[in-house]
């Protein structure tokens, strides 16, 4: 393993992502609603959760969701027991009520047309303050109107994955929150009803890179160009967000 991480830190250089200077705010309004309304809320609503010892209870970890609601990051902080940072549309920092929340629990603004670099590095702030790290692999909220709902991933988690490749990522599934508050249908959550959620086994970037690459295939990259080994690195973020999806399914994602 040793010679595998040499090999890949000599190929620093294509896949660094650096933190931009986000700050993260709402350290102790988070607090008070973690310990006030969080209990509060899980006791009303009808949230079963599954596998919560696979989420560290401590240190930077990716977690990892499927995505049918606008209340599924809402679900993942409450269930996860972790301050969960979320990267948010800046949209969503417009209405002064919608703000001050976002604000409140330490979600970041970001303007997603500054592409996808700039996306990450805001993401790679959360991991370097040791925190944990809401995303939804798909990108955007499934509007499939019949399942399987689950759409093919974005390669950002493999490419932050990549940048952090001792941070865990933990694989989640999320069952029932279409159902509990349709978009453009439910104005406000049905408390009736149920939903799910399940946390699998997390993987790192090490240990995927050392089922599926060689000291060998990266040590050949150094030699060639550039293009050939942005090229190569982007069938590796391919393949990894691809088996990563299947894992979120594995969950139970529908």
């Amino acid at each position: 393993m040793d010679e595998l991480k040499e090999a890949w830190y000599a190929l620093e250089g294509h896949w660094k992502i650096e933190p931009s200077r986000k700050r993260i705010s709402g350290d102790k309004s988070y607090g008070f609603m973690r310990w006030t309304l969080a209990p509060l809320f899980r006791m009303i609503l009808r949230v079963k959760i599954r596998g919560i010892a696979n989420v560290p209870k401590s240190g930077p970890v990716i977690l990892a969701a499927n995505h049918l609601s606008h209340v599924d990051p809402l679900v993942v902080i409450l269930a996860s027991r972790r301050k969960t940072h979320y990267l948010a549309k800046d949209g969503h920092f417009r209405n002064f009520a919608l703000a001050a929340f976002m604000r409140a629990t330490g979600q970041i603004k970001t303007n997603r047309e500054a592409g996808g670099s700039g996306v990450l590095s805001n993401a790679a702030v959360v991991l370097h303050a040791n925190r944990a790290l809401g995303i939804f692999p798909e990108g955007t909220r499934s509007k499939k109107d019949q399942p399987p709902y689950l759409l093919p991933g974005k390669t950002g988690i493999a490419r932050i994955a990549a940048s952090n490749p001792d941070v865990p990522i933990v694989p989640i599934g999320l069952m029932g929150t279409r159902e509990f508050m349709t978009p453009s249908k439910h104005k406000i959550p049905r408390l009736w009803r149920a939903v799910n959620i399940s946390y699998g086994k997390p993987v790192t970037w090490w240990e995927w890179l050392g089922e599926n690459s060689s000291v060998n295939d990266l040590q050949a990259l150094t030699n060639k160009e550039d293009h050939e080994v942005i090229s190569e690195l982007s069938g590796l973020y391919r393949k990894f967000t691809d088996e990563f999806m299947e894992l979120i399914r594995g969950q139970g994602a529908p």
